[in-house]
């Protein structure tokens, strides 16, 4: 992992920019889907990532956890740091380094809340800071994340 990004927190999911946001209404339990969101090989079900992603910390997850993420068959690896995470209900990481240099800044957030017994409601919201290389992909970065909302909702048979 040859490009180091950008040191990030909470304020960076407030104030950045570029900004793809999707809210699932899913007909689950929220600890189903915490389950989902935290397993191994947790968004295996998005055709952009077969593999899923690999946490590179052993459990129990919390601040500090790290992750591997591997997207477009590989071509881009993230390693992500947790700077934020309730067990059960929330978790937030920034991108630490990856093997292309599109982002000087990169952080998510994923929230899970329930919304009745059998029900709950999951927010994830991505953030970038591209770089200068990064800039031209724009449209890409909103066709992937875009790819990763609509097979999420398709794995939770979301609305």
């Amino acid at each position: 992992m040859a490009f180091k990004l950008a040191p990030t927190d909470e304020t960076f999911l407030q104030t950045a920019t570029k900004r793809y946001e999707r809210t699932f209404a899913i007909a689950r339990p929220a600890a189903d889907v915490w389950a989902e969101l935290t397993r191994d090989g947790t968004l295996d079900w998005c055709s952009l990532m077969k593999k899923g992603a690999t946490w590179t910390s052993p459990r129990p997850f919390g601040v500090g956890t790290t992750r591997r993420a591997s997207v477009l068959g590989g071509m881009l690896k993230v390693d992500e740091r947790y700077f934020a995470w309730e067990e059960g209900r929330r978790k937030a990481f920034c991108g630490v380094r990856a093997s292309m240099p599109l982002f000087k800044r990169l952080a998510e957030d994923y929230v899970v809340e329930p919304s009745g017994d059998d029900a709950c409601t999951f927010r994830w919201l991505v953030v970038v800071e591209p770089s200068l290389a990064g800039k031209p992909g724009g449209p890409i970065n909103g066709a992937v994340f875009g790819s990763l909302f609509k097979d999420t909702a398709k794995h939770f048979g979301a609305a």
